[in-house]
């Protein structure tokens, strides 16, 4: 007899709530093994394979190839130890369970799953479509659950809940598992309205709610005199939204036009810049520097032989002595404790503009690199950052942020700092312009350096005593043999 077990989608990791079904990796009836990647996802970090730690056949999916699912959402239902027609346990190797092995799992994790040991209850497997969402609720409804799904009496849903409890959330409160909702932002507004989100009919893919829907809601309610201010007032009722009437709210909400959904990497962005603006009180210097001997310096190591040295790692390589003075800039506020927190180690976040958006890779421990080394990781993580396959480890954790800007072919710009650092150095393009060389007019490589810094961990003169020296080493490159 077969055990049907359902696996969620993990914790991924960083703080990461939900992720996006880029591509699924099987098909309904698949056999797969321990481990197997099932489907592929995007987060607002990185592009992750998703394995599954259970070897079976597949019985249902859920979700549909561009749906962004919670953290905790069924992502897949196996068959462990299904028959073959043939008589055969389906399954090879470790994809396999073998008769008294039922219980033995998967010792892979990402973060928050595992399966040392699997679920003893069983569950009797059920027909189900591919990616048809209202599997999981038959199943749920007339078999006893596995151990990671909580049985709810069939009694206690009213005749207005969705076929999947997970997709929407049980109404009044009996499912206690993950409400798919498209932000935490939207958790929270509701959570400061007293809203319960349970009490919603998503009108997203799959029941997902949106921030259109709790908006819907309040207005709603507002309108009947039904919002209170503590979270345990009695919430907007559930009849207020359907899918059917969200839309058409959104519709009167805003202008017309193209809606493009603040999601994946494009959303991560916009939070965290929002909040950049929102707690840190920055300001921005700036300085022109002949970069002449710089590029000259460049093409002479170069010409050297061995492995190319890029300017990016050059000028990363100016920033680590840099910040090896002024210290200041290397830092983070702990507004709780209400300290600057000076950090001993950089790591160097550098801007990459790749075709899912913004993303700033960051190359650990960058003041014990050369420039050849740093050259080096600056390749692989852009390669990386191109291809999609950055982890969320390589894009968190950095201290400081080099933007070169100038490959857009501008000339300066006012970073926004790269929340929790407390600075940001941007280059502009270098480009051949009048500059006066040694008491004469000529025509030099020159290039506009800024820095924005959080004013709260230093002030002017330390902000610009960093950039001055940057400036320094640009326009003289013999001044970083005093630190190397």
């Amino acid at each position: 007899m077969a055990q049907v077990l359902e696996f969620k989608l993990p914790d991924l990791g960083e703080g990461l709530t939900e992720a996006e079904i880029v591509r699924w990796l099987v098909e309904v009836g698949d056999v797969v093994a321990v481990d197997q990647p099932v489907v592929e996802v995007e987060t607002a970090k990185a592009m992750v394979e998703v394995p599954c730690p259970y070897g079976g056949v597949v019985t249902a999916r859920f979700g549909e190839e561009g749906t962004e699912l919670p953290v905790g959402a069924p992502l897949l239902t196996v068959a462990v130890g299904a028959p073959a027609p043939g008589g055969a346990v389906e399954g090879s190797g470790q994809g396999a369970a073998a008769p008294g092995r039922e219980t033995e799992g998967s010792g892979n994790v990402l973060v928050g799953y595992g399966t040392s040991e699997a679920p003893s209850r069983r569950r009797r497997v059920r027909p189900a479509a591919p990616t048809a969402p209202a599997a999981p609720a038959a199943s749920t409804a007339s078999t006893a659950p596995t151990a990671p799904v909580r049985q709810e009496p069939a009694s206690s849903e009213p005749s207005t809940a969705p076929a999947d409890p997970n997709r929407a959330g049980a109404r009044n409160g009996n499912h206690e598992g993950p409400v798919p909702v498209i932000s935490p932002l939207v958790r929270r507004l509701a959570r400061e309205n007293g809203l319960d989100l349970r009490e919603l009919h998503g009108s997203g893919p799959d029941g997902l709610i949106l921030r259109a829907d709790v908006e819907y809601a309040l207005r709603a309610a507002s309108a009947q005199g039904r919002v209170a201010a503590a979270p345990t007032a009695t919430p907007a009722p559930a009849s207020a939204v359907t899918p059917a009437t969200a839309p058409a709210a959104q519709a009167k909400a805003g202008p017309s036009g193209i809606r493009t959904p603040l999601k994946g990497v494009r959303g991560a962005v916009a939070d965290k810049l929002s909040r950049s603006r929102r707690e840190i009180p920055d300001a921005t210097c700036w300085v022109d520097a002949d970069a002449t001997e710089l590029m000259r310096a460049r093409t002479a190591m170069n010409a050297a032989g061995g492995p190319k040295i890029s300017l990016l790692a050059l000028l990363a390589r100016i920033c680590t002595a840099a910040l090896a003075r002024f210290p200041e800039l290397n830092s983070t506020v702990d507004m709780e404790a209400r300290e600057v927190v000076q950090l001993d180690h950089v790591h160097l976040g550098f801007a990459a503009q790749t075709e899912r958006g913004l993303v700033v890779p960051v190359v650990r421990d960058a003041h014990a690199r050369d420039a050849e080394s740093l050259s080096a990781e600056f390749a692989r993580l852009t390669e990386a950052a191109r291809a999609g396959r950055l982890t969320p480890a390589e894009l968190t954790g950095g201290t400081f942020t080099l933007n070169n800007y100038g490959v857009f072919g501008v000339d300066g710009s006012t970073p926004i700092i790269n929340h929790p650092e407390a600075a940001m150095l941007g280059v502009g393009r270098i480009i051949p312009k009048p500059w006066v060389h040694e008491g004469e007019l000529a025509v030099r490589q020159v290039v506009e350096l800024s820095l924005t810094f959080d004013h709260r961990v230093c002030d002017g003169g330390t902000a610009g005593g960093f950039l001055r020296y940057v400036a320094d080493c640009v326009e003289q490159p013999a001044v970083l043999l005093r630190t190397l």
